[in-house]
């Protein structure tokens, strides 16, 4: 009996001993890591605000395949929430969101030793590169919890280093591909309605041509704002002259205005004319380096159909959505106008 009460107080002593050691081990952890993506900030920030995107870029379906995801009504914004049953079940909540900024996430983990309730951040900062994103989670180790890390050699912080890192990377893969995203649609001809506009010019080299562009549109836009003008349509670039053989182009970036615009003598902006045209239009949506297959789908629809393109014309783009405004360029859309000499009576009529 005496050895039976010496192992059982030897026993309790190591019980006791145990939870005093694990006791006084520092449970708190703050673990993040962060990944540069180039894409805009609000574009990476839309990937991570709805939990509806979560489960194409998340691991945990690799790492458990009987994962069930339950969506709530409100899946993006503060308030939004999802849940999940699995080998560990669990649900996340949106407590706090500074858009394109921060978001704020209250998560809630079942597992075999009880429930745990840790913190989730998000940050998003504009780097020159393009988005600097960190995602971090913060909390508390039980008691139990520290004696199983220890008993088991679990590596907590590893892994959810490696959870991060893999849904990073998840998360830039699906927005570059979401950024690559376009299409194009010849919508055939139309009777385009012209009007006066106001413009400034200049001549470019092909592969120049965009960032000659931005400032000359700048410049206008400013002018019939600071003027006060009334615009009457979307900002467009008319071409004037294309060089092939040079390599160059003669270009015209212009801002449709109601009347007939009068300014000083010198003035960088000038107001121009437009005449009624016929003319083959294509719409596409997504970046605009894609424009040159546009311009080849709108020429192979001439051809066709037996059109003529009028030499004396000019070819234009009508910029629809505004890259400042519209962060992801797969939403950009342009409208491309190529004149014809000759067509069948229009069944669109459309205006600058």
């Amino acid at each position: 009996m005496k050895i039976i009460k010496y192992l059982l107080f030897l026993i309790l002593l190591i019980v006791i001993g145990g939870a005093i050691y694990f006791g006084t081990q520092d449970g708190s952890y703050d673990i993040k890591d962060s990944m540069v993506i180039k894409a805009p900030p609000e574009v990476v920030f839309n990937k991570v605000n709805d939990y509806r995107n979560w489960e194409t870029w998340g691991p945990w379906k690799k790492e458990d395949p009987t994962i069930r995801f339950t969506y709530a009504e409100k899946t993006a914004g503060e308030g939004a929430s999802y849940s999940w049953d699995g080998e560990m079940n669990g649900s996340m909540t949106t407590t706090k969101v500074i858009p394109n900024k921060e978001i704020e996430q209250d998560l809630t983990l079942e597992t075999p030793g009880g429930t745990r309730h840790p913190k989730v951040f998000w940050s998003f900062e504009e780097v020159p590169e393009g988005t600097k994103i960190t995602w971090k989670m913060k909390g508390e180790h039980t008691l139990l919890d520290k004696f199983f890390f220890s008993i088991s050699g679990t590596d907590f912080k590893a892994q959810v280093h490696e959870m991060n890192i893999t849904g990073l990377e998840g998360i830039a893969k699906e927005v570059v591909e979401d950024m690559k995203k376009y299409s194009i649609n010849v919508d055939g001809l139309t009777q385009y309605g012209g009007g006066y506009y106001m413009y400034t010019t200049s001549v470019a080299r092909m592969q120049e041509l965009g960032d000659k562009m931005e400032p000359m549109m700048t410049q206008v836009l400013d002018f019939v704002s600071n003027n006060n003008l009334n615009m009457s349509g979307k900002p467009f670039t008319l071409y004037n002259q294309v060089d092939e053989a040079n390599n160059t182009v003669i270009f015209s970036t212009g801002v449709p205005v109601r009347e007939k615009v009068i300014t000083p003598e010198g003035s960088p902006v000038v107001c121009g004319f437009m005449e009624p045209i016929s003319a083959v239009k294509i719409s596409l949506k997504g970046n605009y380096n894609h424009l040159p297959e546009a311009y080849t789908e709108g020429n192979e629809y001439i051809k066709k159909n037996g059109l003529e393109i009028d030499p004396e014309g000019k070819k234009f783009e009508v910029y629809i959505t505004d890259p400042n405004e519209t962060a992801n360029p797969a939403n950009w859309v342009t409208e491309i106008y190529i004149p014809i000499i000759t067509t069948p009576k229009p069944d669109l009529e459309e205006g600058i």
